[in-house]
């Protein structure tokens, strides 16, 4: 087995980290033309209908359990969470969401600790809240500051977060051994026929597209969304939790706040000395959440004085 070069998983949670930070600017974008249903079901429909060819090659010889386990991963990795981050993004603002999509890490650690017998150490433990305080600050100086609280939006972004919690630790300690392509498209290839019933029979969708002229660019924002921001990212993610820990892989939800940061100033918004602070302090939260050894810590070693290779 080839040992996975170092570097590798940060790449890859950066890739993962930039995708999913411009993600909610289509679902945005979508929402002007669609309902919150409608979004929810075209992402998943979109996706699964994009993967349908790897998953009708990959489909034979599976178990049982194998079929269950997929359909648990499409059920609380995208299907519930599609709809309830559509629902929330009609009556909640971005900061507040940015902060409580952020408890993913902890919500994984929690999840893991009580169901699937993970032991973090005490600096893994301290890293979650560390990267969780850099990203909670980072979004309080970016943002005004003024959160609009609503306990009955702010609740589905809570549920999708234990949801992603839940799917990360179901792969982690079940499905390590499948490659991740197989996972992302049999898991699309449960959900998919009940994503696309819904649309059908339950929304305004076929009139949407037929009587509205912003139906076609405001499916393109979706359909980008779910082949790039879901389909293909969800295959790098997956590959992320096989080769390293289930909280390090989601403490990709604490840089998606940097790169909401970085996108408003690349759209002319000051850059502010507080924004380097919090980023530096989300990126020790997480080298911490990675560490297996104290010791072994870059960041540690360098504190303590003794940065020797």
């Amino acid at each position: 087995m080839t040992r996975t070069k170092p570097w590798l998983p940060w790449l890859i949670l950066i890739v993962l980290a930039i995708t999913w930070g411009s993600s909610f600017i289509l679902i945005k974008r979508g929402l002007e033309v669609f309902s919150p249903g409608e979004v929810g079901s075209l992402r998943v429909v979109i996706t699964w209908l994009f993967l349908l060819p790897f998953a009708l090659k990959r489909m034979r010889g599976l178990t049982r359990r194998q079929w269950l386990l997929f359909l648990s991963v499409g059920l609380v990795g995208s299907l519930i969470p599609a709809f309830l981050f559509a629902a929330a993004q009609k009556g909640i603002d971005s900061s507040l969401a940015g902060i409580l999509n952020s408890l993913t890490p902890l919500f994984t650690m929690l999840v893991g600790m009580s169901f699937f017998r993970s032991k973090p150490r005490w600096f893994n433990i301290a890293g979650v809240i560390i990267g969780l305080l850099g990203a909670m600050g980072l979004v309080s100086v970016s943002g005004t500051g003024n959160f609009s609280f609503n306990m009955g939006y702010a609740i589905l972004i809570i549920i999708a977060a234990i949801c992603y919690a839940v799917n990360v630790n179901v792969v982690k300690t079940f499905l390590q051994g499948v490659d991740p392509v197989t996972i992302t498209a049999m898991a699309f290839f449960t959900v998919g026929p009940i994503a696309a019933s819904y649309l059908l029979v339950f929304t305004d969708f076929a009139p949407t597209i037929s009587s509205n002229p912003g139906a076609l660019p405001g499916l393109v924002y979706v359909a980008i969304l779910a082949i790039a921001g879901t389909g293909l990212a969800l295959m790098l993610f997956n590959r992320l939790i096989q080769m390293t820990s289930a909280v390090f892989s989601s403490s990709v939800t604490y840089f998606i706040p940097v790169v909401a940061v970085l996108w408003g100033i690349a759209d002319g918004e000051h850059f502010r000395a507080g924004f380097l602070l919090w980023i530096l302090l989300v990126i020790a939260g997480v080298l911490l959440v990675n560490t297996k050894s104290l010791t072994d810590n870059k960041v540690y070693r360098l504190l303590s004085g003794n940065f020797k290779k």
